[in-house]
């Protein structure tokens, strides 16, 4: 059932991403969130209810990044600090820890800020760097990120991290333990970032940071200030992984550094590659085809393996031997991703044919 669900919102938001109709492709792209916000009335197994809700954490995580990566072109592999600032700051102003109980609704917006601000902060003193520097120095952030986390022992729980936060409320409606209400708000989330995604592609910002993928230096002699653009690019970003770490930490009531190491954004960028960089809907794909090999397919790949080839091997130690090695087949055989968009195909095509 599951898989059924996953590829019927793969095949919807292939159709809408294909569409030249915006409005046509809108309609698509609502029905399908509409069947998606249905689907606990079908589904009554908490835990594939809770495996979805996952699947669309990393759908906002992967379009906030693209606006980093596949609008700016500016490559972040320290995203997954982002994801947990979002997350402590409803771990720290959520919880018994400071006696501070903050409402749900109002720290989706406070950890959106914060995590701009810090995006802002990470981009200011990295916007004369590109390529690989770039990515060397939000790797470096990436990684001081949950280190600060672990050693803040008396702020944050150190290694044990925060437990017992707050469980939501809505009213008088109280989330609880289900995984419905969760999945409910991150369906509602999804809808309102690739609405603002896909405004903010169109806006004038959205075309300075495609100026300045393609050219930064003719983007900036062409009148673009390309500082305040990449800054507006790294906050925006950042602010969506923000309000996806509100949501992962409320639902699993727990904040940990080791939930926001660097394998995080190397999977959020992977998501972002398979699906096609720039392209909303290749994104949306990636997300849900990678979140899915990653958390429903691989841990149960010894039992797949001996149920569809007669196979009693121990897989357990080499789910990233196996996630690699698809990542590799992919990257060999579609470089531009499953979903790309016009330009990524023409230039990767372009290439090969010189």
């Amino acid at each position: 059932m599951i898989y059924l669900l996953i590829g019927i919102a793969v095949v919807a938001t292939i159709v809408a991403g294909s569409m030249r109709s915006r409005a046509l492709s809108r309609g698509v792209a609502i029905g399908a969130l509409g069947l998606l916000a249905a689907v606990p009335l079908a589904v009554h197994d908490d835990a594939t209810i809770n495996l979805l809700a996952d699947a669309g954490l990393y759908v906002i995580l992967a379009l906030g990044l693209n606006v980093v990566v596949g609008f700016a072109g500016l490559l972040d592999l320290g995203y997954a600090a982002f994801f947990a600032i979002g997350a402590y700051t409803y771990g720290m102003l959520a919880s018994p820890q400071f006696g501070i109980h903050v409402p749900f609704w109002l720290l989706l917006f406070v950890a959106a800020l914060l995590a701009a601000l810090f995006g802002t902060v990470l981009g200011a003193p990295t916007l004369r760097l590109r390529g690989d520097y770039l990515a060397i120095v939000t790797l470096g952030f990436g990684e001081i990120v949950p280190q600060i986390f672990q050693n803040l022992t008396k702020y944050t729980g150190g290694p044990n991290g925060i437990s017992a936060l707050d469980i939501p409320r809505l009213g008088p409606y109280s989330f609880g333990l289900s995984a419905t209400p969760y999945y409910e708000v991150t369906v509602a989330l999804v809808a309102l970032t690739i609405l603002l995604v896909c405004n903010l592609r169109a806006s004038r910002l959205g075309r300075a940071w495609t100026a300045i993928r393609e050219d930064e230096l003719a983007a900036k002699h062409a009148g673009i200030d390309t500082t305040r653009t990449k800054l507006a690019a790294f906050a925006l970003g950042a602010s969506f992984s923000g309000l996806a770490g509100v949501v992962f930490a409320a639902k699993l009531s727990l904040v940990s550094p080791d939930l926001f190491q660097f394998q995080v954004s190397v999977l959020i960028v992977s998501m972002l590659v398979l699906g096609g960089m720039g392209n909303v809907a290749g994104v949306i794909v990636g997300s849900l085809v990678l979140s899915t090999v990653n958390e429903a397919i691989l841990p149960q790949a010894d039992t797949l393996a001996e149920r569809l080839f007669h196979l009693r091997v121990d897989l357990t130690a080499d789910h990233y031997f196996i996630y690699g090695a698809i990542l590799v087949a992919i990257m060999l055989l579609r470089p531009e991703g499953l979903l790309p968009n016009r330009e990524r195909r023409a230039e990767l095509h372009a290439s090969a044919d010189a």
